[in-house]
């Protein structure tokens, strides 16, 4: 199997800003990037954000990971705390979700994901709680820390007893996406009753997430989980399908429900902008896309499913900006069917794909998306994704799109399993670690694929020890060779 090595250049070779810059220009790509980076003050990554009657401290966000290490009750455990100890030391001043949290047992995404229920409300207050601590520990203050719960269903994406068990609730049939999940007849697909009643759940989760301290829920609408599937469920019949309307109707039902039911707690979206068809590996292992991929099935795609349309994802900003929603934090496709687009990574999960083009441009893409939505709403904020394969050159590439107005605020993923510290050493003007720069092994992803908990098992010294990683290395070998 060839590596991309042959074909792209690796981040970590290119060593100076006119490397990367120089490399950029060959691609074509317009991505900004800052040779000097600011620290203290005159920062413009340093500067506060008012977003909805709440202050934020600085640009940096830490954006919401899918947790492999709860209990199978949905409680978190010692490895989920040390987690968000390590974002609340990590200098971000706006924490989008911490994780994704499971507001109901069938619509966890594995068996080990939290989920928030009346028995498990006291160890998801102490898990916010240590993400606290830590941070007031380290910056002395929290005035200006913002700290959100992301709220899901994964819907056709479910595994809520088994890892190797798919229980879909899809939202609608999909031809290429079926077949993956063994998906044969329309017994999974979930029912307009089981969808107001789901409803329900969010707005019961959204009213424990205020009690227990969460300043804003996130109602999470990307990366082919339930909600964003329905915002593509242009074949689903009755009142949640087929018209924009009833595509959203989901998440105008459940903000309603909120506004009512909660004292002042605050809604964010976090959505795939756009998506392109699902990808299959193709000769010599390179993504292509499916054949039976439907591009109707895209939301924000063009009409081939390879490209950006942004007229419907604009109208979804509309509707966000009409229900009184003002922060939005920006994505795009799926892990599970095009991942190469939504984490460009040099070394692709080993049950996936060698990536199809040079992984710059699919952070480019995700970033031009995200500045045409700020253009198109200036008065949204907007946090964005895609940055972590950036690595050396994200706080070049950072601050450059803060500063040009292109975003409102950088969200981290991958970057803080391995340098949780970046935020507060790129404000503070600290040494680039660069031992610590995620170099997109995705063993983070390759992990939990094969039933163990995930973390950076490359780069931390504490997931480095444990004995997982001899297996992992032997389940990549193994890929490798076949």
């Amino acid at each position: 199997m060839p590596t991309p090595m042959s074909t792209y250049p690796r981040i970590a070779a290119l060593k100076t800003h006119d490397a990367f810059t120089a490399r950029l220009l060959e691609l074509g790509l317009d991505l900004p990037c800052d040779a000097d980076v600011a620290s203290g003050p005159d920062s413009p990554l340093a500067d506060g954000i008012e977003v909805d009657g709440l202050t934020v401290g600085n640009r940096f966000c830490i954006l919401p990971m899918e947790g492999w290490d709860g209990t199978t009750d949905g409680k978190p455990t010692d490895l989920t705390h040390r987690r968000w100890k390590n974002f609340g030391i990590s200098g971000a001043k706006w924490m989008w979700g911490g994780e994704a949290v499971a507001v109901r047992h069938d619509g966890r995404a594995n068996p080990n994901q939290l989920l928030i229920n009346e028995d498990n409300l006291s160890s998801i207050a102490d898990l916010r709680q240590t993400l606290l601590d830590a941070h007031a520990e380290r910056f002395d203050t929290t005035d200006d820390l913002l700290v959100g719960l992301q709220l899901t269903h994964s819907g056709r994406f479910a595994r809520p007893n088994r890892k190797d068990q798919p229980e879909p609730r899809a939202a609608q049939r999909n031809p290429a996406l079926d077949r993956r999940l063994g998906i044969k007849d329309d017994s999974g697909l979930i029912t307009d009753d089981e969808l107001a009643t789901l409803v329900d759940d969010f707005i019961r989760a959204s009213v424990m997430a205020e009690k227990i301290g969460f300043q804003f829920v996130d109602v999470k609408h990307c990366h082919g989980y339930l909600g964003h599937e329905l915002l593509s469920g242009v074949d689903r019949s009755g009142k949640y399908g087929g018209s924009f309307e009833n595509r959203t109707r989901f998440l105008r039902d459940i903000v309603q429900g909120v506004r009512s039911a909660t004292r002042n707690m605050k809604i964010g979206v976090r959505v795939s902008v756009f998506d392109f068809l699902p990808y299959v590996p193709g000769d010599d292992r390179i993504g292509v896309p499916d054949a039976d991929g439907d591009p109707r099935l895209a939301f924000g795609g063009d009409e081939n499913g390879l490209g950006i349309d942004l007229s419907q994802p604009g109208q979804f900003m509309e509707l966000l900006q009409s229900l009184g929603i003002e922060m939005v934090c920006t994505t795009c496709g799926s892990p599970y069917y095009n991942p190469h687009i939504q984490r460009p990574a040099y070394f692709p999960p080993s049950d996936g794909y060698q990536p199809p083009e040079d992984p710059l441009v699919g952070v480019t893409r995700q970033i031009q998306a995200t500045a045409a939505l700020k253009r198109m709403h200036p008065s949204m904020t907007l946090v964005g994704s895609g940055y972590t394969y950036l690595q050396d050159w994200l706080p070049g590439v950072a601050q450059a799109v803060v500063r040009q107005g292109m975003v409102d605020s950088v969200g981290l993923g991958r970057m803080v399993l391995s340098y949780p510290e970046l935020p507060d050493d790129v404000l503070t003007g600290q040494a680039w670690q660069r031992k610590k720069v995620c170099r997109t092994f995705s063993d983070c992803t390759t992990a939990p694929r094969n039933g163990m908990v995930s973390g950076c098992y490359p780069l931390d010294r504490f997931y480095k020890d444990r004995p997982e990683r001899d297996q992992l290395k032997q389940i990549k070998q193994a890929s490798a060779e076949s």
